[in-house]
C-alpha cells in the first residue's frame, strides 16, 4: 500500500477516533511522537537556527495594548513563517500533516466547520491584524529564552475573530518541568480542575481557541521552543471580516467628516 495512502488513513483515524472525541469531551488533547525523532530533529534544528541568527522578535500584545511588547506579561520571541522558505522543508511537512489532520475533523466539530489555517498579513508579532483580507498562511515559531519568561493567562480568541482550534507543536528535548518549568496550564471553563501540558519534544497539542480554554505559559527556566497554528471556522470568520469592513468604512467616513 503506498505510503501516502497509509498516512492518509492514519491521520483520518486519529482525527475521527481521537481528536474529535477529545475536543468534544474535554476541550483539548495531545498526540506524542507525532513526526518521529528524525523529522522532529530537522524541525528543531531549523527553529534553533532562526533563534541563533536573531530572526525572532519580542511577542506583542493584542487588545487595548496591541502592538506593545511587555515582557512581564508575555516573554516569548517569535517569527511568522509560511514553511516554504529556504531550508524549511521539514517545517512545511509538519504543517502539511497538521493541516490534513485538522481538515479530516472537518464538519464534525459541533458548530464549527474548519476550512483553513491561520492567515496573517505581516510579521509584527501579535494577533492584532487577524481581520485583514489580503493575507498568507503562516505559523508562529516561538521561543521562551528562559530566565523565568512566560505568558500570563489569556484567551486566543475572546471576541469571535474566527479562530476555533489552536495547535501547538513542541520541540523541547529532555524537558523536565520540575526543573525547567514552562508548563502550558489550561483552565477549562466551568471545570474545577486545571490541565497541565508539558512542552516535550514531538508533542502536538489541540484545544478550542475561544473562552472555553483560558491558558498560560508558566515561567520557563530553560530555552523553550514551540510552533503554533490556528484554524478558522468558516462562518465565524466570514462574520468577523464583515464586521471589520463595516468598522473600517465607518472610521473612514468619520475621518472624512472631521476633515471637512
Amino acid at each position: 500500500m503506498p505510503l501516502e495512502h497509509i498516512m492518509r488513513l492514519d491521520l483520518e483515524r486519529l482525527a475521527l477516533e481521537y481528536v474529535v472525541p477529545c475536543l468534544h469531551d474535554i476541550g483539548f488533547c495531545y498526540l506524542d511522537n507525532f513526526l518521529g525523532e528524525v523529522v522532529g530533529d530537522c524541525v528543531l534544528e531549523r527553529v534553533k537556527r532562526m533563534h541563533r541568527d536573531g530572526e525572532l522578535a519580542d511577542g506583542q500584545l493584542a487588545g487595548p495594548s496591541r502592538g506593545v511588547a511587555k515582557r512581564h506579561l508575555r516573554g516569548d520571541q517569535i517569527k511568522w513563517i509560511g514553511g516554504t522558505e529556504e531550508g524549511c522543508e521539514a517545517i512545511n511537512f509538519l504543517l502539511t500533516l497538521i493541516d490534513r489532520l485538522v481538515m479530516y475533523c472537518g464538519s464534525r466539530l459541533g458548530k464549527y466547520y474548519v476550512k483553513e489555517r491561520s492567515k496573517w498579513p505581516n510579521v509584527r508579532g501579535s494577533h492584532q491584524d487577524v481581520f485583514e483580507l489580503d493575507m498568507v498562511f503562516l505559523a508562529m515559531v516561538a521561543c521562551y529564552p528562559g530566565n523565568g519568561t512566560g505568558y500570563v493567562r489569556h484567551v486566543d480568541n475572546p471576541n469571535g475573530d474566527g479562530r476555533c482550534i489552536t495547535c501547538i507543536y513542541y520541540l523541547n528535548k529532555n524537558w523536565d518541568s520540575k526543573l525547567h518549568g514552562g508548563i502550558l496550564r489550561i483552565f477549562p471553563e466551568g471545570k474545577s480542575y486545571v490541565a497541565d501540558v508539558e512542552p516535550i519534544f514531538d508533542r502536538l497539542l489541540f484545544f478550542w481557541s475561544d473562552r472555553r480554554n483560558p491558558h498560560e505559559v508558566q515561567p520557563s527556566y530553560a530555552t523553550r521552543y514551540a510552533m503554533t497554528v490556528w484554524y478558522f471556522d468558516a462562518e465565524e470568520r466570514a462574520e468577523a471580516k464583515k464586521k471589520f469592513r463595516n468598522l473600517t468604512d465607518a472610521r473612514k467616513r468619520e475621518a472624512a467628516l472631521n476633515e471637512d
